[in-house]
């Protein structure tokens, strides 16, 4: 029997993640790391809503929306679990989770279809997958008969970092009575003691004309601003690009507060279903700690790690090796160019660190020393007044743009692989442990033709040597100057 009920997997893949850094950065955001197992947060979720199938419920290809920086990023994490997806729609600016599911649901009525969207962040982890299925899956075929459903998730805690859902006693399907915003510790203890009440996931599985029609009655300005945006779309292969001046107009909002905290009391049925699946959203390194593999003593270790006389402390290093002594309840993140170190209780105050590097007008907020492009990635390793050392790994098959620097010369060593370079108009290929020369002002381009990774060793000198010191000429993935 064909399955009655048809949804489209929603993931939510914008945010920055301020609050784990110095692991989690603007140009690398949390939902792409991996913070435990093989697979990222965001590809944990892609994975989760992908195995929702049942008898009377087929999944369709997800729909990925997030920021416009992050795509190829998203795109080579999809292609490593090998999902095809519906579309990658990307946000040229941050307008929160309101506009950002609004054009979900537009590209999903596309054609006149009408899926159920099961929405769900990209930077949460669930550690029972069973459970999981098991509540979406009722939740989808509450939303099938035209209700808003949230996932309440089972509280563990009195936690203060979180909104509640209080819902009316019952099985299945609970009926929201309201939504709470964040407590304090006295009122989160009250919650749990009396009952009825749990942590809002931000997950919620609902009809796209539900939510457009929601939309409608409570915040039609957001509804319209977003439709001018989607009207005027670009294509661009796997990518859907809104018109930009349109989005900026948007005006920015959550989905709790433009819609889900309006809809109790109202015309729309908003119901709540239980989730006890061992879930976390990874807010901040104290979550990181909770969910995280410990010694006897409490310590969690990523890396190179030694632990001696510490308790209740996570210590994640990337790079070299980190060694404590006589600490508790301590949270050390090292990283090549930045090293945290906090008290575990107050790590969600990360995000002030960044607020205050952002206002210095640092980078190291926004960027790793290793930074990763749509061909690959490089990886800053020296610098000084008048020169710069990069490791460039280029991967197979891929190619640069066509550039030229008005500031700057570059010499390039073959470490490993083959290099196919054009330097004005002469085209060689180099091989392991063969240079080339580029003066300052040739038009040049680097392209990998082999089947293994190309990397090479990048001398830069000039007087300015700047990342906005390029001038490309044609770029295979659409940042020609």
């Amino acid at each position: 029997m064909a399955a009655s009920i048809t949804i489209q997997p929603v993931i939510m893949a914008g945010g920055s993640g301020t609050r784990l850094w110095p692991l989690s950065r603007a140009g690398f955001p949390k939902q792409f790391l991996t913070l435990g197992g093989d697979d990222s947060l965001f590809q944990q979720a892609v994975a989760r809503l992908m195995g929702l199938a049942a008898p009377d419920i087929a999944v369709d290809a997800p729909l990925i929306v997030g920021n416009a920086e992050h795509r190829f990023l998203a795109l080579e994490q999809l292609r490593e679990q090998k999902v095809d997806p519906a579309a990658l729609i990307l946000e040229p600016v941050g307008r929160n989770t309101a506009p950002a599911l609004t054009l979900a649901a537009l590209a999903a009525r596309e054609n006149g279809a009408d899926p159920i969207l099961v929405v769900s962040p990209a930077d949460q982890t669930v550690t029972n997958q069973a459970a999981f299925t098991t509540a979406l899956q009722s939740a989808v075929r509450g939303a099938a008969d035209g209700a808003i459903v949230i996932l309440g998730i089972t509280p563990t805690s009195p936690e203060t970092a979180y909104g509640y859902i209080r819902s009316m006693a019952g099985a299945g399907l609970h009926k929201v009575a309201q939504f709470v915003e964040k407590p304090d510790a006295a009122t989160a203890a009250r919650y749990l003691a009396e009952g009825g009440y749990t942590w809002n996931s931000g997950m919620f599985v609902l009809r796209a004309s539900v939510w457009l029609k929601a939309l409608e009655q409570f915040r039609p300005d957001i509804l319209a601003a977003t439709q001018a945006a989607w009207s005027g779309r670009t294509p661009d292969e796997r990518f859907i690009r809104p018109t930009r001046e349109a989005f900026l107009a948007v005006p920015s909002e959550s989905v709790d507060y433009a819609v889900m905290e309006r809809c109790p009391g109202s015309a729309f049925d908003i119901r709540m279903v239980s989730l006890d699946a061992g879930w976390n959203d990874l807010g901040a390194w104290d979550a990181v700690w909770q969910v995280a593999a410990k010694d006897a003593a409490g310590n969690s270790g990523v890396g190179d790690v030694m632990f001696e006389d510490s308790r209740n402390t996570l210590v994640h290093a990337t790079g070299r090796l980190v060694a404590t002594l006589g600490l508790d309840n301590v949270v050390i993140v090292e990283t090549a160019d930045a090293v945290l170190v906090a008290d575990r209780e107050r790590s969600q105050d990360v995000k002030k660190l960044v607020a205050r590097l952002d206002k210095s007008q640092r980078t190291e907020h926004a960027l790793h020393r290793k930074v990763h492009r749509p061909w690959g990635w490089y990886d800053s390793v020296d610098s000084g007044a008048r020169f710069q050392v990069k490791r460039i790994m280029v991967n197979p098959g891929a190619t640069l743009s066509l550039q030229m620097h008005h500031h700057r010369a570059e010499h390039w060593i073959v470490v490993q692989g083959t290099a196919e370079v054009t330097c004005g108009d002469r085209k060689t290929i180099l091989t392991e442990n063969q240079s080339t020369y580029i003066p300052l002002g040739e038009t040049h381009r680097l392209a990998n033709p082999g089947k293994l990774p190309l990397e090479i060793i990048e001398v830069q000198s000039g007087s300015y040597l700047g990342e906005d010191d390029i001038v490309r000429f044609e770029d295979t993935y659409g940042r020609t100057s």
